[in-house]
C-alpha cells in the first residue's frame, strides 16, 4: 500500500461510524423478541471481538445487557459487576463533559439496580440495600423520559421487595421521591 493509500484508510478509520453500538442494539431485539439464548451467543460474540480491554463503553454495554440472559444468579451478578467496573473505568479516565462519561453516569441507576437485584437473588439482602441506595441516588441525575420512569420503576419494585423480605423492614430513607411506579408505553 503508498503512502497516500494508507493515510486514506487511515483517515476512514478514524471517520468510519462505530458499528458496536449497532450491533448490541441489533441483539437487544433479538433478546426483546424471546430468542434468549441466541441472544447470549451472539453477546458473548461480540465480547470476544471487544475483549477485556477494549472500549470501556462498548464493555460496559454488551456486560449489561449479557447479564440479562445469564440462566444463573451469580453469573447475572459476574457480568453486572463488568458492566459497573467498566462505567466506573469510563468516568475515572474522562472529565465529566465526555460523551462517554455522560453515557456511563447514565446507565448508573440501572447497574445499581441491576446488582441489587442480582444480590437479593442470591441471599444477600445488605449487598442488595446498599447498591439499591446508589441506585435511588443516581437516578436523582436522570431527566424525565421513558428510560428514566423504566429505571425509577424499577427501583420502587426493588424497594417494596427489599423492604418486605429484608431483616430490618423497609429502608429508612423511603422508597424515593418519585411517588408509585409507572407503566412503561
Amino acid at each position: 500500500m503508498s503512502g497516500a493509500e494508507d493515510a486514506v484508510a487511515q483517515g476512514q478509520e478514524r471517520t468510519a461510524p462505530d458499528a458496536v453500538p449497532t450491533r448490541i442494539g441489533q441483539v437487544v431485539m433479538l433478546h426483546h423478541a424471546g430468542d434468549r439464548e441466541e441472544a447470549r451467543h451472539r453477546y458473548l460474540g461480540l465480547w470476544a471481538e471487544i475483549g477485556e480491554h477494549g472500549d470501556p463503553l462498548h464493555r460496559c454495554t454488551l456486560a449489561h445487557y449479557l447479564a440479562d440472559t445469564q440462566d444463573d444468579p451469580a453469573d447475572e451478578l459476574a457480568w453486572d459487576l463488568r458492566a459497573l467496573a467498566a462505567a466506573e473505568e469510563l468516568t475515572a479516565g474522562h472529565p465529566a463533559g465526555h460523551e462517554g462519561a455522560l453515557a456511563a453516569r447514565s446507565l448508573y441507576p440501572s447497574l445499581h439496580a441491576n446488582l441489587a437485584a442480582d444480590y437479593d437473588r442470591l441471599g444477600r439482602p445488605d449487598a442488595a440495600r446498599l447498591h439499591l441506595r446508589w441506585a435511588r441516588r443516581a437516578a436523582e441525575t436522570l431527566g424525565d423520559d421513558r428510560y428514566a420512569a423504566g429505571v425509577r420503576a424499577a427501583i420502587g419494585r426493588l424497594e417494596r421487595r427489599l423492604g418486605q423480605s429484608g431483616p430490618h423492614g423497609p429502608s429508612p430513607e423511603g422508597p424515593g421521591p418519585w411517588g408509585p411506579p409507572r407503566q412503561r408505553p
